[in-house]
């Protein structure tokens, strides 16, 4: 699918920096997002939580943290699970495949986390299904996404990422010269299409109860949690 590509061949070579100017880039919120993303999952030391768009494993990093839980992660990228592999013990495993298509059993894990995944997909309501079918019913499915401010916020966001950003990126390296300029348009053309109350059905129509969301830093950010019915 071309949005898969796309993603896997902008963010594959910069696995080394991406936490550093990801945290840089969002004023250091991208980091406190993660960390409320994985304190909305329930899961303890006897628990396997699944990781999807593991990226170079912050998140997975962040469960065996918060949560003692056994952490396996799955990304479309080599590239950026050879980084992952690098930071996280040996003990996590690590899967390359993609979320729309995940290589384990229906009910295999206890909880599941996704990052910055619904506007890579061609078929997010496809793809929240799948993602639920490999949790235990009852277990907790939580991601993290970004969002488009409302109200006075608006106008902030778009000046950071219509001028901002880019001019950021192009400071850092070309490659992260292609994230600033895409950044902008890809989430709020996702907001257009899956605006907040239709997100969440979203996640009702595939399957995951009591789905809740919560906006972060004035908006920026947006985790949505809930359980497999």
């Amino acid at each position: 699918m071309a949005g898969v590509v796309s993603a896997r061949t902008l963010f594959a070579p910069l696995g080394p920096t991406y936490d550093r100017y990801a945290a840089a880039l969002s004023f250091g919120q991208d980091p406190r997002w993660r960390r409320f993303l994985v304190s909305r999952v329930e899961a303890g030391a006897t628990d396997t939580v699944l990781d999807v768009a593991t990226g170079t494993g912050a998140v997975a990093g962040e469960l065996l943290r918060q949560k003692s839980c056994t952490v396996v992660g799955l990304d479309q990228s080599p590239e950026m699970l050879a980084e992952a592999r690098r930071r996280l013990p040996d003990d996590v495993q690590l899967v390359e495949g993609t979320a729309e298509r995940l290589p384990f059993p229906e009910a295999s894990f206890d909880g599941l986390t996704f990052t910055y995944l619904l506007r890579y997909v061609s078929d997010p309501v496809a793809t929240l299904r799948e993602l639920a079918r490999v949790v235990r019913p009852g277990g907790t499915i939580a991601g993290l996404e970004f969002a488009v401010p409302h109200g006075v916020w608006r106008p902030f966001w778009e000046l950071y990422v219509r001028v901002g950003l880019p001019l950021a990126g192009r400071l850092i390296s070309p490659g992260w010269a292609e994230v600033g300029d895409f950044l902008g348009p890809s989430i709020r053309n996702f907001y257009a299409r899956w605006p907040e109350d239709r997100l969440l059905g979203l996640w009702q129509a595939a399957g995951i109860g009591d789905a809740t969301s919560q906006r972060l830093s004035l908006g920026g950010g947006i985790v949505t949690w809930g359980r497999r019915a």
